[in-house]
């Protein structure tokens, strides 16, 4: 009898336990995703006003190109200040510190890096720079349930619970994506995350809200728009995985020259740091006037490539000019991620493969663009090493359900590649470098 009132006393404890975390995840959730959602509506205003200016000047003309140099160029160093300053941490894309954070090796200034982060990564995307929102956002979500926990008094375990539920839920509101956010702290954080029924429950219920506040503000639609793939025929499906290994092989390379570029930004003099970062600012507004597509996050540029709204030449031209812009936007330590702009490195590239897979194999390719979907999870899955988390993120952005196996055939392959590479996960090596700099500066 005393150990059936012990067991029923304890099930009590875990309902209040799941009811009490639950309320919270809805709060992280919500919270998140009406920020998420301001955020990307305040870079789609400046960027349209933008364009606006640039649409009502000649062609030719000062004013033509000192509007967007200037506009890139100011909103660049403002951020760069901003962070530099104020929250170093909340540099790039954020994740590696969300990750050492859940590991109890980094400490969380939510009150610095959620004001510094939202409107540094609003002015950082908004220049041009060839970022992603959705570092920002898990940064964003992560602090979020910090704030939360410190604000009511929480535990560390209860805390832990909602900063992973902040960064998942930032992601499904980055990519209106809920499954993918919930994946990608199961996934991609498994070394940190304290997996058990109560705290994955937490990370479900934050990223379903926060993913409906977002579509309340940016609507239903899917984040990338365009036709409904049909499946492949299953003698096509070794192309798929010779396309997988080719991406392991650049998954790799986009690491190690990442890292370099990081480890270039970091060593020069303040002085020169300052100076690169204006030059970077008047190449970018240079590129927006004469050559768009090489500069952004990819959300203008994908689903033009995804129409064929560009030729196979430029494609390739594109993705190889993008390789190097996302290097450089990156290693200068500015407020963004790597997502959308690897989405869109394997975009173009996967259109520009299946191109000629389609000329060398009419029967078996009757659409490129079904390399160009495959691309978008290959090179993610080969960079962050999350292969669930790529095929379910891209499915949801796309809803080509019928892609599923051609995903997981591609990714499969390029993990494995990379893997045999001596490839390790980005977030993985950022987190160990930003210790080791820690350390470095503490001795």
């Amino acid at each position: 009898m005393r150990y059936l009132r012990d067991l029923t006393q304890l099930l009590i404890q875990d309902r209040k336990q799941v009811r009490f975390l639950l309320i919270f995840g809805i709060i992280v959730g919500c919270l998140v995703g009406l920020i998420g959602s301001l955020f990307q509506l305040s870079i789609e205003k400046l960027t349209t006003l933008k364009m606006d200016w640039l649409a009502t000047l000649p062609h030719h003309g000062v004013l033509a190109w000192l509007i967007p140099i200037g506009f890139s160029t100011l909103l660049l160093l403002f951020a760069m200040i901003l962070v530099k300053v104020f929250a170093p941490e909340a540099a790039g894309s954020g994740v590696q510190e969300i990750e050492g954070v859940l590991a109890d090796k980094r400490r969380m200034r939510w009150h610095r890096i959620l004001p510094v982060k939202f409107f540094a990564g609003i002015c950082a995307l908004s220049s041009g720079m060839v970022l992603g929102r959705e570092g920002p956002t898990i940064q964003i979500g992560g602090a979020i349930g910090k704030m939360l926990s410190d604000r009511f008094g929480l535990t560390s375990e209860y805390a832990h619970i909602l900063i992973a539920a902040g960064a998942g839920a930032g992601l499904a509101a980055a990519f209106n994506a809920p499954l993918a956010g919930i994946l990608f702290v199961v996934e991609e954080m498994r070394t940190q995350f304290k997996y058990n029924f109560i705290s994955l429950q937490c990370v479900i219920v934050a990223a379903i809200f926060s993913d409906i506040v977002l579509r309340i503000f940016m609507g239903q639609g899917n984040d990338i728009p365009m036709t409904h793939l049909h499946a492949p025929p299953l003698a096509s499906l070794w192309i798929f995985i010779i396309f997988g290994c080719i991406f392991g092989i650049m998954g790799v390379i986009f690491n190690r020259c990442l890292v370099k570029s990081l480890n270039i930004f970091t060593s020069v003099r303040p002085i020169l740091f300052w100076i690169s970062m204006t030059v970077i600012g008047i190449v970018v507004g240079i590129l927006t006037k004469i050559y768009p597509e090489i500069i952004g996050g990819g959300y203008v540029l994908i689903p033009q490539a995804l129409h064929y709204q560009i030729a196979i030449t430029p494609l390739l031209v594109i993705f190889i000019a993008r390789l190097f812009s996302t290097w450089i936007s990156y290693g200068s330590g500015a407020p963004g991620g790597i997502f959308a702009p690897m989405l869109a490195l394997g975009t173009t590239f996967g259109m520009w493969f299946g191109h000629y897979a389609h000329q060398w194999f009419p029967n078996l390719i009757v659409d490129p663009t079904l390399f160009a979907v495959a691309g978008m999870s290959a090179l993610f899955t080969a960079t962050v090493g999350a292969p669930l988390t790529g095929i379910v993120l891209v499915v949801e952005m796309t809803m080509n359900y019928a892609m599923i196996l051609p995903l997981i055939l591609t990714c499969f392959s390029a993990t494995i590649m990379a893997y045999l590479l001596g490839g390790f996960p980005i977030y993985e090596v950022l987190l160990e470098r930003t210790l080791r700099l820690a350390k470095a500066q503490k001795a």
